[in-house]
Parts: structure tokens; sequence; C-alpha cells
């Protein structure tokens, strides 16, 4: 609850000023200044007086962060590191080892290296788990070890790392490392064209026309546009990729804002690359942000047909502000709307759950493309064609956040070979094994069913009677039971996940899109639509 200062408190300057401004403001401002005072003043005697050392700088971080977590995931506070990384992230290039890492509870692990600089060089391969930095045990380290990988070109790094139980060691040499927002294009048939756009860097609008160009030398006569897996990234870029299909001067996004200056509507500023071209764009669960701008824009001007699975639902935009000492808060100031006037934002942060999830949503307004078809808001951009194996659940993300099926890729990968691509196969026999590996590893995780019947378990347990009680843990066994049946029910969008990760270790991600070529389900069925004429119209019109 806000409260309002006394004015006899007021200094005459800030009183006199604030004349001439709304209540509301002054009383989020008097708040505002309130609680940085007893913050302050909290912090100053914390400090002083504990009884034992404390380390200021430790305990602000802890602030911050829990002070931002009420709010949404996206508003962030970045130290100088993270502002190199985010800086990065946008440009396209940085100076390391040429290598997907990540932090797993105590692992740092290799997830990919790239072809071709330092980490392959060195003979790394995904799923080494690295222990040592230079003179530094990863264990021993309280931030993002990865940082320690980074650093000038032509330097060195000693590391040591553990693979299939036996530990190793590699010199890398740092490099100057390119990250492309398209890694990969070419031609699925004669007519039909295919771009994968990775990520919206600044690259990203740029290397996508020029694939476009170098592909209809090539004879391409329509395009499929692979978003899948993008989490978005530049809102300008968004608007630039956009702009290849649609003419100059379209409104592809309006932000809307508490904030005056941050309501803005962004139109397309170029003429474009191909207005005629039949288009189809693939979306999934991990399309996100930027990538729902270009999908959702495409889709409400009746530009492409969207395929594949209902993309992330990520309709917030964020700006960087600078603070001090070289750190930024990158922080929420708007939602995002498609040119129909839908929001795609699936989370309501401001509105929690009793254990303070945020809510999804579930009622969904509808919306006209300009051609008069339905689309709705509120769940990230539906595909007009949906793709069953691009659908994700509980069971298909539990196996990947549990490392199930990156663990089982690396045993695959030792266990097998293959000469080229096109020999690659995974067999039924092979998918036994996996469930087999699944089961042997006591993999488990909680369904929404699990979780009310435990809950009602455990707050109606003085009501309930012994039989009644005997009843639910049966359901809940069975329910338990039921997860590794599971593993049947979704057997194709298992095997894909499996698929894509175990071809990655052999032929590289440009492997697994030449694999792609001939064997997705989704490109299949959106080159089958686009060399159908008639039914492509008519899902547009």
């Amino acid at each position: 609850m806000k409260r309002v200062v006394k004015k006899k408190i007021v200094l005459p300057l800030i009183a006199i000023a604030f004349l001439v401004v709304g209540s509301s403001f002054k009383s989020d401002f008097f708040e505002i200044a309130k609680q940085i005072e007893i913050f302050t003043t909290l912090f100053k005697e914390l400090n002083m007086n504990y009884v034992d050392e404390t380390n200021p700088a430790e305990l602000m971080d802890s602030a911050i962060k829990n002070m931002l977590d009420e709010l949404d995931p996206y508003t962030t506070f970045l130290n100088e590191q993270d502002v190199e990384a985010f800086r990065i992230n946008n440009a396209g290039e940085y100076s390391g080892i040429g290598a997907l890492v990540r932090s797993y509870e105590s692992k740092l692990l290799i997830i990919e290296p790239y072809e071709g600089y330092p980490a392959d060089k060195a003979g790394l391969k995904a799923g080494d788990e690295i222990i040592k930095i230079g003179e530094t045990l990863v264990s021993d380290f309280d931030d993002n070890a990865s940082e320690l990988l980074k650093g000038a070109n032509g330097t060195s790094v000693d590391i040591t790392f553990v693979r299939q139980g036996e530990t190793k060691k590699a010199t890398l040499n740092r490099e100057g490392v390119e990250v492309d927002a398209v890694p990969y294009y070419g031609m699925v048939d004669d007519k039909t064209g295919y771009i994968v756009l990775s990520r919206f860097n600044r690259k990203a609008s740029g290397q996508t026309k020029s694939a476009m160009q170098d592909l209809k030398g090539q004879g391409m006569e329509r395009l499929i546009l692979d978003l899948r897996g993008n989490p978005g990234g530049l809102l300008t870029e968004a608007i630039n990729v956009t702009n290849l299909f649609v003419p100059k001067d379209e409104l592809i996004v309006t932000t809307k804002s508490k904030v005056k200056k941050f309501n803005q509507q962004y139109k397309t500023k170029k003429q474009p690359e191909d207005l005629d071209i039949p288009l189809v764009v693939l979306v999934d669960g991990g399309s996100a942000s930027a990538s729902e701008i270009v999908s959702g824009g495409l889709q409400d001007l009746d530009r492409a047909v969207v395929m594949g699975a209902r993309s992330f639902g990520k309709g917030l935009v964020q700006r960087p502000l600078k603070l001090t000492y070289g750190t930024q808060l990158k922080v929420t100031i708007s939602r995002y709307y498609t040119p129909s006037g839908r929001c795609i934002q699936a989370l309501d942060y401001w509105n929690r759950d009793n254990e303070g999830n945020a809510i999804r949503n579930t009622k969904f307004q509808e919306f006209t493309t300009r051609n008069g078809r339905k689309v709705q808001d509120g769940g990230g951009v539906m595909p007009d064609v949906e793709i069953s194996t691009l659908k994700s659940n509980t069971l298909l993300d539990a196996l990947k956040s549990n490392l199930l099926v990156f663990d089982f890729a690396t045993d695959f990968y030792y266990d097998h070979s293959f000469d080229t691509v096109d020999s690659f196969t995974f067999s039924d026999s092979d998918f036994e094994s996996f469930k087999k590996y699944a089961q042997e590893q006591d993999f488990s995780f909680q369904t929404k069913t699990e979780t009310l019947l435990e809950k009602s378990i455990n707050s109606e347990e003085h009501l309930l009677g012994p039989d009644v009680q005997s009843k639910y843990k049966d359901l809940l066994l069975a329910v338990n039971q039921g997860k590794i049946t599971a593993l049947d029910s979704f057997e194709a969008e298992i095997k894909k996940n499996l698929e894509d990760e175990i071809i990655k270790r052999y032929f590289y991600r440009k492997g697994l899109y030449d694999y792609y070529l001939n064997h997705d389900e989704a490109i299949l069925a959106a080159t089958e639509l686009l060399s159908d004429t008639s039914k492509y119209s008519n899902i547009l019109n």
C-alpha cells in the first residue's frame, strides 16, 4: 500500500516541482524516496554491526536479484560481465573457444562445439565435463565458470575435463568466433528454398536477404523460413526481416507502455526483397519474442502460412538502461502487439497463483487477419497448420531438463559410428535402449495431476478415512507408472529430439540441417503445401 509522506518533511524546492505533476506520480516519487532511505540505512547498519564479516557486493547482488524476481524473468540486473555478454549476443561475434557451454548444478558441460573453432580443433566433444580451467577448479568457482573460457584473440587456456569417466587435458587457443544469424540455407528440391534463421542479432536481416538472393540464383520459387528454437533478439531486426516480404511503410509492431515515450509504432522502412514468393514460416515452443513478431506479423498480414507448434508466447519488450560502474538494468518497458492488435504474451507475471507462479492465459480474444482469418492472442503464435512432433509437454520438457536426451546421445555417440549423415539411422531397438536407460536413471518428474493429488492428500488428510487415502495413493502410483508408458505414447516426438541431439555429435549442426531436408516432418509438410498452390492460397484466404 502506498503512503503519502507528510508535507512538513518535504523540501520546499521539491514541493514546488511536484505541484505541476499528478498526484499518482507524486505518491510514487515519495514512496520510492522513502524506501531508498530505509534500505540505505538498513544496508549501512547491517554491514557495520553484523556479528561476522559481510560481503557488501554479494549482499547487494542478492538483494537486487530477489527484488527483480518479484517482477518478470526478463527484467534483470546486468553486471559488467553480463553487459559484455549482452553486447556479444547482439553483435554476433566474440573471442573465445567456439563452443556452447552450460552450467548444470555443479557441472560445466560442453553442449555443442562449433565446427572449425578452437574447441573443435582441440578435440572437445559434446558431453565433456570441464572440471578445471587453468588453475581454477570449477567446483570452487562461485560465478559462471564459463566466463573463464573467454579471452582475447591469440591467448590460450588450459582445461581439464572428464569424458566417459576418463580425465583428459587440452590447451585451447582462443580466436574470434562469428555467430551467424543464418547458420544454414539450401534447396529442398529444385524450386523450394530453405533458410534457417536461428537468432535476431545485427546480422539477421542482411544474412537472410543474402541467402534469398543466392537461393534465387539456384532456381528458388518458394521458401521455407525456419524459426524453430529461435529465442529472439533485436526488435529492429525482426522488423527488417519481415520487411523482406512486405512493402515499405507497413505496420508490423505497436508497443504500449505506461511511459508515453515507449508507446510507438514500428513500420517497415525499406523496399522489400520479394512480395510474391510463396512463404511458409516454421515455429515451435522455442520460437520467442522477435521470432513471434516475424511469424505473427506475416500471419496477420496473410503473407505467409505458419506451420509447426504454438510458439513460446513472449510479448514483452525490454530495454537496457545504463547504471553506474558499467552495469545495466534490462527492464521490461512495454508489451508489443502484432498488426491485427493482438499481444501474444502467454504468462501473466503480475497475477500469480498461491505458490507464486505466473498464471498462464487461458481466455483468448479473437482478432482477424487482413483477409479476415481468425487468430487469437494470449498464448504465443498458433500455427495455421500444426505438426504434432513439434509439440512439447511435461514429459518432453523433463527429458530435456534432466539431461536424459543429452546424456543418452553422448553414450550413443561412443557406441555407434556413421560415415555420412545419409547413413544415419535410429532404430526401434535404439528407442527401446533409450526407454531402458530412462528407467535405469530413475527418471522422474511431477505432472499437474500428481501435484493436485498430493496437495489434496496433504491438506485434507485429517478429513479422509484410510480407504480414501489408500485410493488416492493407488491413483498416484498409477500416474507414476503411466509416465513410463508415456514414453511409448510420445515415441515420435522423443525420437525426433534424440535424432536431433545425436546427429550433431557426428556431423555438427550443418549435418543436422542436411538431414532435415530429407527427413524432417515439418519441412516435408511445408514443401508439399508450397507445391500445392490451391491449398496454400485457400489457407491464406
